[in-house]
């Protein structure tokens, strides 16, 4: 094996060993084995350009061009053309899968689930980091400096994991490293033999100084002393890095909070970093919806449930998905015995919201939506299935309003086993305090109903609580502790708080996460934006299911079972949905059942005569950024390209008639003995400057294979470049252009498929731009320096630094 295989293979080691340190963020290892194929990949791509050789710069050309396939074969076939080129369809899929997994990145908690746009970060900042380090230690010879990369790609695992990214996974990003060093160091001595360091003063003598021991430094010394300074910088760069909790890169929402100990939570977070939405100074919206029901303050639209508190944290738990019925089952729970009545309401959902959980009225029973959903019964949730978000999406919902009264929850029976077990279950990790609490506030209730409802009360007016979205405590074990203590938080950190409290009380709990109604509009469309952004806890009772209560105060509303009222017997037909239920969607709801009393009294609902859900304010990306993504994808792309067109241009220059005296003729004469030479040259025959052109000939006829034809074609050229060089007067040639065409097609027809691509997107004679660049800029420098009054300066120069010195 080659030093420089041996040192590229080193490379490709390094950096799957510093992507090892990722794998704490992410749940599963599979995509580990796709950045091992796709370094691997990228890695001999490099290797064969370097055989070939090619420039440098093409070299990496070549990698980044085969990457960026790559990566659209994986991510965007269905976009790309042919299934492989990245097209502008491709191009947009991936930027799409990009802010996607931005969000994802702020939306779920470590380990987070590998989504496409997650995984996309993942393996193309491995890549990245990959194409850097094969960059610096195999095409440019320093490997060294190859160590920078992989510190970031180690660091920011650390930083990001929070001691997830363990003493183990440091000692696999080092060893890489250090494997790295010692090829590199192998690599330089196999070149030069033994390091003489000179005789040593030891009693060794000159054996000593042979093997490096006396007072010479051997390259393998050096890079071990270089990897002992980037390791120790790795060790201290992870601990001047910001922890950060809530989600993989942002700081948002939950993040450890005063005082010692963890108990920190990082919540999943469907709503893109629920805290820093809330402190948005823009209420951006996301959706907008229609809604005939006739308390417009009840309508809160539910992503989905987090039902499992393991002590760090609240996470929805991994459930079956089915195919989305044509009508939803009856929700879990519900007897006949509570009042219900049916609406409708059509949603139309922002292009810059991308949520994989379709937002909808709890409980749903009909949904109708287009694109690729799927159902989770135990949630009562539809989820995007192979990449489906709710970007731009227009869907009509069908929901219940369940309508218990204080009485019918005050007797629910208890829960079966097998839900409370699963639903009151709370962490050995939860401090006493917790329990000890929930028990004193609700001492002297009769019931689990009267209990929550302690619960709420004591939250939004008994407690001394403070709304405050600023504060930064987390709401896990320890940190429910001292939320509890210090009263200040936000929606998460009240329905958190307030579900671990209903399960140690035996109140089967969790919490659902969403928005809040919203605001109701001119036209009687109702906008919901950032800031509506929310949590709350949902309560299980027999016979009414699961049931909403707000503990939050100044947020959302308090449910009306929840308030003081004297039961009635006015309920009508409890069994069925009321008689307003509709089996055909509305066009639109009235006026009369979207807009407050309040707001309707003043004139400012207006006519609403428009159908459907209202569309959007957000005008999703600028078609400014778009063209710029376009434009750069096309630069990229005409990189790679750039050696086949500079040698076709070249080709047509050469061999195109210009001029009729005899120096032009010479000149057409030597130009297409040029382009033969460098015909051969791209088809691996290289160029010898000690043969004259006959013997030239002969050399590319035999290497070349070449058939009769072609053959005679290059004695023609090489008997006519020998008229030009060595005649008194050169007789002027004929059929130039064909003898050269006739000598390119029959060495394309003698070598093979790979040689003739590598010919025609390879030329090996392109390395003629580097050498006209260095050329140029020779000149360039000699003008400058020959320049008149260019000595009389640098001598005044001179005259001046000697004066300050």
């Amino acid at each position: 094996m080659s030093g420089r295989t041996r040192l590229t293979l080193c490379a490709w080691a390094a950096t799957l060993l510093a992507a090892g340190a990722l794998v704490p963020l992410v749940e599963g290892v599979g995509w580990l084995v796709q950045a091992a194929l796709l370094l691997g990949a990228q890695s001999g791509v490099g290797a064969l350009a370097r055989r070939v050789p090619l420039a440098r710069s093409l070299t990496l050309a070549c990698q980044v061009l085969v990457t960026l396939v790559l990566l659209t074969l994986v991510f965007a076939r269905d976009h790309a053309l042919a299934g492989v080129v990245p097209g502008p369809g491709a191009v947009m899929r991936l930027g799409e899968l990009l802010v996607a997994g931005g969000e994802d990145i702020g939306t779920y908690a470590i380990p987070a689930p590998l989504t496409d746009g997650i995984r996309l970060m993942m393996l193309g900042g491995v890549v990245l980091i990959g194409l850097l380090v094969d960059a610096l230690a195999v095409t440019f010879r320093s490997a060294a400096p190859a160590g920078l990369p992989l510190l970031a790609l180690y660091s920011v695992a650390a930083g990001l994991s929070d001691g997830g990214a363990s003493w183990p996974w440091f000692l696999l990003a080092a060893s890489g490293y250090l494997l790295l060093l010692l090829a590199e160091g192998k690599d330089r001595l196999s070149q030069w033999g033994r390091v003489f360091g000179g005789a040593s003063r030891s009693s060794g003598g000159l054996a000593d100084g042979l093997t490096g021991a006396g007072g010479g430094t051997s390259p393998v010394r050096t890079g071990r002393r270089i990897g002992v300074l980037t390791l120790g910088i790795a060790l201290a760069v992870p601990l001047a890095l910001p922890t950060l909790d809530s989600g993989l890169l942002s700081g948002d929402g939950p993040v450890r909070g005063k005082g010692s100990g963890g108990g920190t939570i990082s919540a999943v977070n469907p709503l893109v970093s629920l805290q820093n939405n809330l402190n948005q100074p823009e209420n951006r919206e996301v959706m907008t919806y229609r809604s005939n029901i006739q308390d417009p303050q009840s309508m809160y639209l539910r992503i989905l449930s987090l039902d499992e508190f393991n002590g760090s944290e609240w996470r929805s738990s991994t459930r079956r998905l089915t195919d989305v019925p044509d009508r939803l089952p009856q929700p879990n729970g519900l007897s006949g015995d509570v009042a219900v009545s049916e609406i409708r309401t059509n949603i139309s959902a922002s292009r810059s919201y991308q949520q994989t959980y379709l937002p909808l009225p709890y409980p749903a029973s009909e949904v109708r939506v287009g694109g690729r959903w799927r159902y989770e019964p135990e949630g009562r949730t539809l989820v995007g299935d192979d990449g489906q978000t709710t970007r731009g999406a227009r869907y009509e919902v069908g929901s219940l309003v369940v309508e218990p009264t204080a009485e019918q929850l005050a007797a629910a029976g208890p829960p079966s086993e097998q839900l409370a077990a699963e639903y009151t279950k709370v962490p050995d990790s939860l401090p006493s305090v917790v329990a000890e609490t929930a028990k004193k506030i609700t001492e002297g209730s009769g019931n689990a109903y009267e209990q929550a409802v302690k619960l709420q009360d004591w939250f939004t007016s008994d407690g001394g609580f403070t709304y405050d979205t600023t504060v930064t405590s987390g709401t896990g074990s320890q940190a429910i502790a001292r939320f509890l203590r210090d009263k200040e938080g936000f929606c998460v950190h009240f329905s958190f708080s307030m579900a671990a409290m209903a399960r140690t009380l035996g109140i089967p709990a969790r919490v659902a996460v969403g928005f809040t109604p919203g605001t109701v509009k001119a036209d009687g469309a109702t906008s919901v934006g950032l800031r509506d952004a929310h949590a709350w806890p949902e309560l299980y009772f027999e016979g009414v299911g699961w049931t909403r209560f707000e503990p939050t105060p100044s947020r959302g509303t308090a449910p009306e079972y929840t308030q003081p009222q004297v039961p009635t017997d006015d309920t009508s037909d409890p069994a069925q949905p009321s008689a307003d239920t509709s089996e055909a969607p509305t066009e639109a709801p009235t006026t009369d059942s979207s807009c407050p009393p309040q707001l309707r009294q003043e004139g400012g609902c207006g006519p609403s005569e428009s159908a459907g859900a209202a569309p959007p304010t957000d005008r999703g990306t600028p078609a400014g950024t778009v063209l710029l993504v376009v434009l750069g994808v096309a630069l990229a792309l005409s990189l790679p390209l750039a050696p086949l067109l500079w040698r076709t241009r070249t080709r047509n220059r050469r061999l195109g008639s210009a001029g009729r005296t005899p120096a032009d003729a010479a000149d057409r004469t030597l130009a297409a003995w040029r382009e033969v030479t460098d015909t051969a040259w791209d088809h691996g025959i290289a160029p010898d400057e000690s043969l004259t052109p006959r013997k030239a000939a002969a050399r590319i006829v035999r290497l070349g294979r070449l058939d009769t034809s072609a053959a005679e074609a290059v004695h023609r050229l090489a008997g006519a470049v020998e008229q030009v060089l060595y005649a008194p007067q050169p007789r002027p040639a004929s059929g130039l252009t064909e003898d050269a065409l006739a000598v390119r097609a029959g060495l394309g027809a003698s070598a093979g498929r790979g040689a003739r691509l590598r010919a025609m997107f390879l030329p090996r004679s392109s390395v003629r731009v580097v050498w006209a660049v260095a050329d140029r800029r020779t000149a360039l420098v000699e003008r400058w320096v020959n320049r008149p009054g260019h000595g009389r300066w640098t001598a005044r120069l001179r005259r001046l630094s000697r004066q300050h010195g």
